[in-house]
Formats: C-alpha cells, structure tokens, sequence
C-alpha cells in the first residue's frame, strides 16, 4: 500500500516560478525514499505541500490514503517532521523539548529513552539554544520520533552533523523503517541518500527526472565504468577493445585498465584477462554518484557540481 502519493502535484508563485510541475510519487509503506536535487530543485517545496502548509496550484495528494488538504490533522497526527532549518529559543533545554514533544503528540515515550536514542541523554539538561547546529539536529530528530510516527518526513536531517551523528540517524532511520515506518528523506547529500535510501527520485527544476534505486539509475546511465586487472604477468591486451561495452584500454606493466560504456562489460573484460594473464587483484569502479547527479540535473542549477556535497565535506 502507498504512504504517498502525488497526482499532478504543481505549485506556482506568481506567474513565473514553477517550484513544483506535475510530480507524481507513489512511495510505499515501510520504504525510505530519497528525495534528491541541488537547491531549488523543489524538494522542499514539496514537503510543505505534503504536509499542507501551503496548497498545490494544482493536481492532488494523498497520505495514508487520506487527501491532505481536507484531513490535514489527522495526517499529522501519525507523522514525525524534522523540518530543514529547525531552531530553538534560549530558555528551554534538550529534555524541555523532548519533554514539550512528547505532551504536545500525547505520547507516552519515556523521554530518556529518545534523547539517548539520538546520543544526547548526557547534555539535555543544557540550554538547546546553546548547543551545536548537529546536537540541535539530534534533539529535533528526536522530537520528531516521538509518539512512533507512521511516516517520517526529513528535510536535509543531517545539516551540521559529524560523521558520528550521521552513522547514528541512519541507524534509527532503518530500524524504523524495519518496524513498519515510512522514511520521507530529503536531501542533497549524495553519499548519505545511498547509505540509507531504498529508492529515490531525483528532483530538477521542479520536475521529477528520474526515479529508481541508485543501482538502478547506474545502470541506465551513460557515465563511463572502468575495471583494472592487476596480473601476475604483462597482461595480453588482444581482443579486449573488441569486448562490446568497452571503449578503450590501457595497460601499464602488469596492471590493465579497461574503460567501459555499458557496466556488464566488466565480467568479460575479467574473463578474458583471466584465461590469459592470471589476475590477481581486482578494481572496479561504477559511475559515481556525482556524475549520475550531475547526468540527471544538468550539473544543478549553477551548472556545475557545486549543487552536490559529499558527506565529508557537509560533517
């Protein structure tokens, strides 16, 4: 059964911008769904569209079955937001917040329990407006888990956050999405939407340009793969460049790089080398991400791979 579901989901300012145009989603129960593009593709737009705190121009949405226009409340009531830009006032603390989440859902969670969830139990009695940009990003994700949503809705969940942060909101968001939950994931972090993501579509200007699972978008792209073959002797070059797939190879002492259009060329260029120059190590490389974002987006909106940010640099 589909948590979600758009229908020719539009939304226009004005008379110029299209934020969103004609988007159709189907995401189902239990799956985390990556929703990727650079900024101003429409991601966020969207999930305040889902979430009805701005009304389409035109086409439809559903949550749960539900339209969420004319059952709003009852739609937020089963899910969980950790909304891009979360901020937090100077007086209260991680566990009055925690504490606020749990009586505003009317939950019985055991606040203790989520602040340790997200790694923040021994600095909750700290002013929230006082911490780091990634514990506040903890502590909102965990305000966002309380009451065991039926749908997560996460707008760039990761901003600020270090590496440990990060490893640790994955680990919830599977554990969750083994229960049953829905993972709403939306993000312009290459290497954190394949960590996780299940399926994802691939947002640009306010169009959906593809949607798959990342292998299945490697598959269908025309980024260049290549295989290198370590060899126990100068490997035989003959008949490789013959393998349909491949473009070209190159070999450096014992070592064959072979550099293939089509990614199932890889096994045969092995075979091949393998029948006669005994293999001894082997690197493969896919299409990276980068150039499946940049393949699908035109680079982003600037044109280039600035749009894009590795988990290195955003930690």
């Amino acid at each position: 059964m589909a948590d979600i579901q758009t229908s020719d989901l539009t939304k226009e300012f004005g008379e110029d911008v299209v934020a969103v145009d004609s988007l159709d989603l189907e995401i189902e129960r239990g799956e985390i769904f990556g929703f990727l593009g650079p900024n101003g593709a429409g991601k966020s737009t969207t999930i305040n569209l889902l979430l009805d705190f701005i009304r389409p121009t035109a086409g439809s949405a559903q949550i749960f079955g539900l339209d969420t226009q004319s059952n709003a409340p009852e739609i937020r009531d089963r899910i969980g937001v950790l909304p891009e830009g979360y901020g937090f006032d100077q007086y209260l603390t991680g566990r009055e917040y925690m504490e606020w989440a749990i009586e505003t859902k009317g939950a019985d969670d055991d606040p203790e329990d989520l602040l340790e969830t997200v790694g923040i139990r021994d600095v909750a009695d700290r002013k929230a407006s006082g911490h780091s940009k990634g514990m506040q990003q903890r502590l909102a994700f965990g305000m966002a888990l309380a009451d065991d949503p039926d749908l997560l809705v996460l707008d760039e969940p990761s901003t600020g956050m270090d590496p440990n942060g990060i490893q640790q909101m994955r680990s919830v968001i599977r554990d969750r999405a083994d229960d049953g939950t829905t993972v709403f994931f939306s993000s312009h972090i290459l290497s954190e939407v394949e960590a996780v993501c299940d399926r994802v579509g691939v947002m640009n200007e306010g169009r959906l340009v593809a949607m798959d699972t990342i292998a299945g978008l490697r598959q269908n792209a025309t980024g260049q793969a290549t295989i290198t073959l370590e060899c126990a002797t100068p490997p035989a070059v003959d008949g490789v460049d013959s393998i349909d797939g491949v473009t070209s190879v190159t070999v450096e002492d014992t070592s064959l790089t072979a550099t293939c259009s089509d990614p199932a060329a890889k096994p045969e260029v092995f075979r091949h080398v393998d029948e006669r120059s005994a293999v001894v190590d082997v690197v493969a490389d896919n299409t990276s991400l980068e150039e499946l974002f940049n393949e699908l987006t035109g680079g982003g909106r600037d044109g280039d791979a600035s749009a894009i940010e590795t988990e290195e640099a955003s930690a």
